[in-house]
């Protein structure tokens, strides 16, 4: 279904922070509760940081910085224990001598990372440190993200630019490292590079809070109705009201066509008028209105996604493909759009292109039942069982009644037994299927699927 537009003009959405201490550190939670205790030290550190207890991180922290003085993970979360101790103080006059008796690249590292905590210093004295650590190390991507991020957060938005675009380029697999140049980027006026950025964060398996943030600032980027005339809110109220509120699409039109006679070079109206017209099933009108609405709003990429979503239902398959390549190469958070693009090129047999569609998918709505089971059938054509089981298993773990994921976990079990030539691989996922599928006939005992399934294992 073609997603709805909801009218807020006045909500708009905030970028999140980016915590000069935690932004970008790859840290995983170590410990939850009800959760094994973590076992090795540098676990055990981040244990005590995130239950507040900075004192007793201190002492393994420390005696693993004296080890590994150049590891950045451990100076890092040193100084964020240092500073959620109440040390942050103390903890800037040592490495100020430090740095008088020695001067380390690291060492300015952490000072940089220090000084930000104490608002007084978190202008100049904390950027001077991190230049002066690049100095010693040009080559360390570490030191130019966290001055990029703290030109930023001190709205040194050109001066944060480059830094941010340097570490890009010296550490490309931290793709989360593009949502501050993202930020950077748009704030100069770079929408089109903020986009770019926000295309290459929703491909490498960002976490929910990069998610979030992603999507927060593509909703600056990307705001349809950014330029509604105030005297025109009214009407367009009434119009979103007739159209999602009332299924009313008829009187939307009359409404929309009102703001329209005034204000005719705003592209939301086509939009509006496009979903308007497919809900009356006027493909033609619908696709003359998405097409203005594209003509005079090019960089919106929501326009390309209903357009797609358009051309799919009228069976134009290369069509809809293209319109959806141009919806998420405009505006990377269109899941819609994503699992759409996936979705053609599995009927496509272009394996590869579908699980980059489905994963990015995933990555934006974690709880899409249909973008996981999506996933995990690409996995399977892949042979890539493993990777199937998992995200299969994603969904009966969290919802142990449904018949549906079950059922597949136990077909996929007995396809892998089916085609192993490996006796040890062949049991075990004999009796792995035999499991799921008995779950799946003790909920639907004529389950025909299920059924089948169990009669071929048997006939191993």
């Amino acid at each position: 279904m073609t997603p709805a537009f909801r009218f807020r003009p006045w909500a708009r959405a905030a970028v999140l922070g980016l915590g000069l201490l935690a932004a970008g550190c790859g840290h995983t939670s170590a410990t939850k509760t009800g959760a094994e205790a973590p076992t090795d030290e540098r676990s055990r550190a981040r244990a005590y940081l995130e239950e507040n207890q900075p004192q007793k991180a201190l002492g393994i922290l420390a005696d693993l910085h004296a080890r590994s003085p150049e590891d950045l993970d451990v100076a890092r979360t040193l100084t964020e224990a240092q500073v959620k101790a109440g040390r942050a103080d103390a903890w800037i006059q040592e490495l100020q001598g430090r740095i008088a008796t020695g001067e380390r690249a690291v060492d300015q590292y952490m000072l940089g990372l220090a000084l930000f905590s104490r608002a007084r210093d978190a202008g100049a004295p904390a950027v001077a440190a991190f230049e002066r650590a690049i100095a010693l190390a040009p080559d360390t991507a570490e030191y130019h993200y966290r001055l990029g991020v703290a030109r930023l957060e001190s709205e040194q938005y050109p001066a944060a630019v480059e830094p941010l675009r340097r570490a890009a380029l010296l550490a490309p697999e931290r793709t989360a490292w593009r949502l501050p140049l993202a930020k950077a980027l748009h704030r100069t006026g770079d929408s089109p590079g903020a986009v770019e950025a926000l295309g290459v964060v929703v491909r490498g398996r960002p976490s929910a809070a990069d998610v979030a943030t992603a999507r927060a600032l593509m909703e600056q980027i990307s705001d349809p109705f950014g330029g509604i005339p105030k005297a025109a809110e009214a009407k367009l109220e009434e119009g979103l009201r007739y159209l999602n509120d009332l299924d009313a699409p008829q009187h939307a039109i009359l409404a929309f066509e009102e703001v329209l006679h005034d204000y005719p070079d705003l592209a939301v109206l086509h939009s509006l008028l496009g979903l308007a017209y497919q809900r009356l099933d006027d493909a033609g009108r619908a696709v003359d209105e998405f097409k203005q609405a594209i003509e005079r709003a090019p960089r919106d990429g929501k326009n390309h996604l209903y357009l797609g979503e358009l051309y799919a239902a009228r069976q134009r398959p290369d069509a809809a493909r293209g319109s959806f390549e141009k919806a998420v190469a405009l505006h990377p958070l269109l899941d819609a759009a994503w699992f759409r693009l996936g979705d053609l090129h599995l009927e496509r047999r272009d394996l590869p292109a579908a699980r980059e569609a489905f994963t990015v998918a995933v990555s934006l709505t974690p709880d899409s039942l249909p973008a996981r089971g999506k996933l995990a059938l690409v996995y399977q054509l892949e042979g890539d069982y493993p990777a199937a089981e998992r995200e299969l298993r994603h969904v009966v773990e969290k919802d142990p009644e449904n018949v549906e994921f079950t059922l597949r976990l136990g077909l996929l079990f007995t396809e892998q037994t089916l085609k192993s030539t490996r006796p040890q691989v062949r049991k075990a996922a004999a009796e792995e299927a035999e499991r799921w599928l008995s779950k799946v006939l003790e909920a639907q005992p004529e389950n025909a699927m299920a059924s089948r399934a169990l009669q071929s294992l048997k006939g191993q």
